[in-house]
């Protein structure tokens, strides 16, 4: 055994080895993403440097990095083996359906099976489990009648509070509709239906419509550098997981940062 393990050793500090063991980690366990947008504020920033837990749903077809070329060219899946489901409220990593070669990352607010629309701004979804779940599940929750169901109103924001909207954003004609209001649909079979945190400032779901299972590539896994637009770098995030920033003193700080930006972009300071 002692023999076995210092020939291991010793093919693991050779190129060949090094070589393999990093792409076996790119492909199957974990992948460096950076986050470019604000989509996901408050919850994760602009300058976020994330690793993905790749097995999280399934495994993902691997891509050659940087250059997104799959290992098996000639082949048009793109997860080869399937595995747990997105649920309510995950964070989701996922090829966007427009162009695989682009990752989003947003939240994962429908199932299939479920039903939702948006009004005024505000998410109402209607859980495939049926109206008596959803009064034993969500009592504390502000819930609508519509069409002889019950839809709960911003199912993710006590839970997740860095979900907000913009108030200077208002239906005037000047943006999306879909900011403000999407007709009732169901979240059709092996699909799920995902929204930015920062919901008046991200191209989600409502735009383009639900992510297929397949498309889905992980979930972020814990934050290994962060910096900002002012090239400052933010030490207290680094090596925290989403559910870590969630906590108030990240939350406050995330807050504090996009005001400030806000402030700066409207010129008001």
């Amino acid at each position: 055994m002692k023999k076995i393990l210092h020939k291991a050793y010793k093919w693991s500090n050779s190129w060949t080895g090094t070589i393999v063991i990093v792409l076996f980690t790119i492909f199957f366990v974990a992948q460096a993403f950076r986050i470019p947008s604000g989509s996901m504020k408050d919850s994760l920033l602009i300058g976020d440097h994330l690793f993905a837990k790749k097995f999280a749903y399934g495994i993902p077809m691997p891509y050659i990095p940087f250059l997104e070329i799959p290992i098996i060219p000639w082949s048009k899946e793109l997860k080869i083996v399937d595995g747990d489901t997105p649920k309510h409220g995950d964070i989701v990593i996922f090829r966007y359906p427009g162009n695989i070669k682009q990752h989003f990352v947003k939240r994962c607010v429908a199932l299939p099976g479920d039903e939702l629309f948006v009004a005024d701004k505000n998410l109402f979804l209607h859980f495939k489990e049926g109206d008596e779940w959803i009064k034993k599940n969500y009592k504390d929750y502000e819930i609508a009648i519509f069409d002889g169901k019950l839809w709960v109103k911003n199912p993710y924001m006590k839970k997740h509070p860095g979900i907000h909207h913009d108030p200077k954003i208002v239906n005037n004609g000047r943006f999306p509709i879909q900011i403000f209001y999407v007709n009732p649909l169901k979240v059709e079979k092996d699909h799920y239906f995902m929204m930015g945190d920062n919901r008046d400032h991200s191209n989600d779901s409502r735009f383009w419509g639900s992510v297929p299972y397949e498309n889905i590539e992980g979930t972020p896994w814990f934050i290994y550098f962060s910096i900002d637009k002012d090239y400052k770098i933010r030490w207290d995030r680094i090596g925290k997981t989403p559910a870590d920033l969630e906590k108030p003193e990240h939350l406050k700080k995330a807050i504090q940062e996009r005001e400030k930006e806000d402030k700066e972009y409207y010129g008001l300071t």
